[in-house]
């Protein structure tokens, strides 16, 4: 397949070395993966995963995630034993 055509854009810094450090460790070079999505875009006619803005309490719950440390259990019968889902 020829390419001839070209995407020039601007994007953060930090978000670029954060995603070109996931793309390293799956071997795939930046170009590929702008083409893996731009094939994406086309195969499901949209976007290829659901945009939403978030409603207040699911902002809510993000930021008490930012503030808190969340508890860690070892398994999910261990967390069903010590929550209130029993």
């Amino acid at each position: 397949m020829i390419k001839k055509a070209r995407i020039e854009t601007r994007i953060d810094a930090g978000l670029k070395k954060r995603v070109l450090g996931i793309l390293k460790q799956l071997d795939i070079s930046e170009a590929e993966a702008i083409r893996m999505y731009y094939r994406q875009i086309a195969i499901n006619q949209g976007i290829p995963f659901e945009l939403k803005i978030p409603n207040k309490e699911t902002l809510k719950a993000l930021a008490e995630t930012k503030n808190k440390k969340l508890k860690k259990y070892s398994s999910f019968d261990e967390y069903t034993k010590k929550s209130d889902l029993t």
